[in-house]
């Protein structure tokens, strides 16, 4: 079985050997365990646009304006939010919004985006990790709407997997997210928004105590 499976990925890479690829980013040494520092902020916001999202840094006082600045140039007229989302965070915002109290998918498909905070992020690969805790709500908020907003605390960000692992707790539902949800078809060509929000903003807040 082993040796049919690595014929097999052989038959694969050779096949693919002269098939252009996206450039991946240089692997950059992160020690393990560091505060939320700013190189951590800057390689976070640097994996980010890797992925194709759009990272903004905002001062906590700035926030609100941030959230109504991002929801204009989206042109987004009616935003779902849960339940439980700071009433600061949204309290410039010129869009109707539209608090989860158990939305279907059709009503969930109806807005215009959704606005959330998140549980913990990652420096090295640029990852938002979502576990349903407080100004995240369900995981269907995230996974139907074609544009998320999110805020993201930098005393959140962490350096790598592990240290993101330590902190968030194996029984509740993990949503991990690396830019907006995009795959390849067999040729390889990039196909966005099949499977989640077609567009990620992120507001990486700098001061502590501003985040979910």
């Amino acid at each position: 079985m082993n040796r049919s499976r690595e014929r097999i990925l052989a038959r694969v890479r050779a096949a693919l050997a002269d098939v252009p690829r996206d450039e991946e980013p240089a692997p950059v040494a992160v020690p393990p365990g560091r505060a939320a520092t700013d190189g951590l902020v800057d390689l976070f916001a640097d994996r980010l646009e890797h992925y194709r999202a759009r990272p903004v840094r905002v001062g906590a006082a700035d926030l609100p304006e941030a959230v109504a600045a991002a929801l204009r140039r989206r042109g987004a007229g009616r935003v779902v939010v849960p339940a439980d989302l700071p009433e600061e965070w949204t309290s410039r915002c010129e869009a109707e919004l539209v608090a989860d109290d158990g939305l279907d998918p059709a009503a969930l498909d109806a807005v215009d985006g959704v606005v959330t905070g998140c549980a913990v992020a990652v420096a090295a690969t640029g990852t938002i990790v979502l576990d349903g805790g407080a100004a995240q709500g369900r995981r269907a908020l995230t996974l139907v709407p074609d544009y998320h907003l999110c805020v993201v605390d930098a005393a959140r960000i962490v350096a790598d997997v592990p240290d993101a692992v330590a902190r968030l707790s194996p029984v509740r539902p993990l949503t991990w997210i690396s830019g907006p949800s995009a795959t390849s078809d067999i040729e390889l060509n990039r196909v966005e928004g099949v499977h989640g929000p077609r567009t990620l903003e992120v507001l990486i807040v700098s001061s502590p105590g501003t985040g979910a």
